[in-house]
């Protein structure tokens, strides 16, 4: 085999050896043999390519058209032109497996199941990657820059997985781009003729000088030594760091060896995976489950609490966990003088839904499961062991409905010092005005109970709080301290707060994650999704034990000892949820919420700028390296980046024309843009009730929708043409609702086209030529005044 040929196949056993690393995000791993064969064809394709020989650029455009071709084979041959030639059902055929991907990835954790749109961004991906290797290495003939891509698919997958098995993939990935520097360097050795050496071989006779072909050459045997070195330290190295876990909830890991024993278990932050879950297009049903004995506002679906707060994060802490009892442990600092009502629950997790954490009620007696499930006392969670999760799981929870007073908890007594000393912890980086601020809330209160209430009211009502969940997702000091400044954010934003200034104040806390109870369905039964995702803090009463308060506006329900109008009032048990909102409705930011949201727009909404970057604060620990995270998202970004702008321009100026402090003009503009993407060019010389009129016409909007467009074309006019505009309200929904419709009668071409390449993203180019012509006109300006003062000049007089 030739220098350069053997160079090919050490880059691609470098790519496949990287791409080992995702194994552990993936089940089955079946995936991997179709990727090694699609990288053989690949790299067969470049070393034919070479050998002709083509033109290096043509020799990449042949790999890059050969593996569109067997993409095009395995993933979309039923829109292929003879089963092998795209046609542009084609690629309307990958970009919805790459939509369904991107929710996949979204919604299940780790590992996830191979569904197709996850098969085509790992295939795809990784053939991408090999292209790039072997460009780089083989046909520029540049090794050491083929590490960065390789880096960065590694980074992807280390990022996520499991610790235990980390190791062994960075093993396979060093060790196959060392073998792809070595196989460069042999070539590079190889151009400059024979090696000779005058070596004798251990245990054999001497080579003369002169002779050829010598037993250990003195390159190889040092660049073995230098790469056995630079991989030990790169072994060590990252074992004494702390690591970052990855996905909503970390898996279980169990220390002691068999299913039934004893073991650890910890979670990292959830943050990002419950505003992913809270931004969700569709409400997609989680779980379904029928409750006998309790009311439908009770039934909070907790997964895990909080307990942690290092500065950086809130985080549950590792915990022991242990064999699944048949009766639970009773709650802790519940006394029998305390109302409660045994409810049972019945639970069926969606299939596609899987977690390693059970959802249900809060405090749960009995638990009826299938499944190798473990039991964490102090949070009194459920874990699945050894890949056990939610995914279609069914089950029963017998849970009680505890039901304290007022006045019980305003008598509680003071908490065991175990629980002050862990759950009032607060760290030094805590600035102090988050405890000033707590103080000067509850000033004049005589017990925790309603120092607890005048936290939660301040939040809820009395602070001008704005529900959001655009808000970046930190739960940091940086961060609680930017959202008390700010007054924006969403569920984790209120929670975090509440709960970091009731410890400030003395007050065991911790934070809750789990479901709102959902919708009721009407025939008994109701149904949590996605956007039902919620958190919300616990504070511990003697007495009474661990209790559940509600600071978000706008979503959940406050429990009756946490009403102010009504602390005592009974629970109705035949209370129902409100209905679910049609599907066709386009998700709000609260998407639980009915048509109580508009207290959100009565709030004195005090003018402020863009929130301000905070530290990334969301990680559970602090030993990823800067560097490699700045890496990581440049490679990210040279690989989709590009494509995605028009579409990230449109999200941001969606966001911006329709947020808060925005007018109707700007929510005129955003009208007209969907329509454009729609394929409704907007005429500007027309008046804006004609173009609402057009809009609605063309678009083939229901009475409904038209009406709402042209809500929006008599605000435009009030601003345009009135002396004293009349104020309006809802325009952003208003053309949400629009878009919406307009999206549900395009075609599935239509609809991918105006998500990635929208038409109004011609905007930016506009603007861009108006900015340079300007640029050039004052140029030209600045470099004629001068000529046009001198030549301005009066003469001399000759007289």
């Amino acid at each position: 085999m030739s220098g350069r040929g053997r160079l090919a196949l050490c880059a691609g056993v470098a790519t496949i050896a990287a791409a080992c690393a995702l194994l552990p995000l993936v089940s089955p791993a079946t995936w991997l043999m179709q990727v090694a064969v699609l990288i053989g064809v690949q790299t067969g394709v470049g070393v034919a390519g070479r050998r002709l020989p083509l033109a290096r650029p043509l020799t990449i455009l042949a790999q890059a058209a050969v593996s569109l071709l067997l993409l095009t084979v395995i993933f979309a041959g039923d829109q292929a032109i003879g089963g092998v030639l795209p046609s542009p059902g084609t690629f309307r055929q990958f970009g919805d497996l790459l939509t369904a991907g991107s929710q996949d990835v979204s919604q299940y954790t780790v590992p996830a199941p191979v569904t197709d749109g996850i098969k085509l961004m790992l295939v795809g991906g990784v053939l991408s990657i090999g292209l790039i290797v072997d460009a780089l290495a083989v046909t520029y003939r540049s090794a050491a820059p083929a590490g960065l891509p390789l880096l960065a698919l590694y980074s992807v997958a280390a990022g996520l997985s499991e610790d235990g098995a980390r190791w062994l993939w960075f093993l396979c990935a060093a060790g196959g781009y060392l073998l792809l520097l070595l196989a460069e360097g042999r070539e590079r050795l190889s151009q400059w003729g024979r090696l000779f050496t005058d070596r004798v071989r251990p245990g054999g006779g001497a080579h003369q000088p002169g002779s050829v072909g010598g037993p250990l050459r003195a390159p190889v045997r040092s660049g073995r030594r230098i790469g056995a070195l630079t991989l030990g330290i790169a072994l060590v190295v990252p074992a004494m760091l702390p690591s970052l876990s990855g996905g909503l909830l970390d898996s279980v890991r169990d220390s002691g060896g068999g299913s039934g024993g004893d073991g650890t278990v910890s979670a990292v932050n959830p943050l990002v995976a419950l505003q992913d879950s809270l931004n969700q297009p569709e409400n997609r049903t989680v779980m379904t489950y029928r409750s006998e004995g309790g009311t439908d506002r009770e039934m909070y679906m907790r997964i895990v609490a909080l307990d942690q707060f290092d500065g950086s994060a809130w985080k549950p802490s590792e915990r022991r966990i242990r064999q699944l009892p048949d009766t639970l442990p009773p709650p802790p600092g519940l006394d029998p003088d305390v109302e409660t009502k045994r409810v049972t629950t019945t639970v069926k997790a969606a299939d596609w839904y899987a977690q390693n954490w059970l959802p249900m009620p809060y405090p749960a007696s009995r638990v009826q499961i299938e499944g190798d499930w473990r039991f964490e006392p102090e949070g009194r969670t459920l874990v699945g062991d050894r890949g056990q999760n939610t995914r279609g799981a069914q089950y029963t929870v017998e849970s009680l409905s505890v039901r304290p007073t007022a006045e019980q908890l305003a008598q509680a007594g003071p908490p065991p010092a175990s629980m002050v000393e862990e759950y009032t912890e607060v760290p030094d980086s805590l600035p102090s005005v988050v405890e000033k601020q707590a103080q000067d809330l509850t000033g004049g209160a005589t017990n925790d109970y309603e120092r607890a209430m005048k936290l939660q009211q301040w939040f809820a009502e009395d602070g001008g709080f704005t529900y959001d969940t655009e808000v970046r997702a930190g739960s940091g000091s940086a961060a609680i301290v930017n959202f008390l400044e700010q007054k924006e954010g969403f569920c984790v934003h209120f929670a975090f707060s509440m709960a970091a200034m009731s410890r400030t104040l003395g007050i065991p806390a911790r934070v809750a994650v789990g479901f709102t109870p959902g919708t009721s369905q009407g025939d008994g039964r109701a149904e949590v999704g996605l956007q039902d995702a919620h958190a919300w803090p616990e504070l511990y009463f003697e007495g009474v034990g661990w209790t559940r308060f509600e600071p978000t506006p706008t979503r959940g329900s406050a429990p009756p000892y946490a009403t102010p109008e009504a602390p005592d009032v009974d629970i109705d048990p035949e209370e129902n949820l409100p209905e679910r909102p049609e599907a066709s409705e386009e998700p709000l930011p609260e998407p639980s919420e009915s048509e109580e949201c508009t207290v959100e727009q009565k709030r004195a909404d005090p003018e402020c700028g863009m929130t301000p970057a905070l530290p990334d604060d969301t990680a559970s620990g602090g030993g990823f390296p800067l560097q490699m995270t700045a890496l990581l998202t440049g490679a990210g970004l040279l690989l989709i980046g590009l494509p995605l702008l028009p579409w990230l321009w449109r999200a941001r100026a969606r966001s911006r024309r329709l947020g808060h402090g925005a007018g109707p003009l700007d929510a005129w503009r955003e009208l007209m843009d969907c329509g454009w993407d729609y394929g409704i060019i907007p005429d500007e010389a027309a008046t804006p009730r004609k173009a609402a009129a057009r809009l609605a016409t063309e678009g083939e909007l229901d009475p409904e929708t038209a009406e709402a467009a042209h809500r929006l074309a008599l605000a435009v006019e009030q601003v345009l043409y009135a002396r004293e505009p009349r104020p309006a309200s809802g325009l952003a929904a208003d053309v949400l609702r629009v878009r919406d419709a307009l999206r549900t009668k395009a075609s599935r071409r239509l609809r991918l086209r105006a998500l990635l390449l929208p038409r109004s993203a011609v905007r930016v180019t506009w603007s861009a030529m108006e900015r340079w012509a300007a640029l050039t006109a004052w140029w030209q300006s600045a470099l004629r005044t001068p000529f046009t003062k001198k030549a301005a000049k009066p003469a001399k007089s000759t007289e």
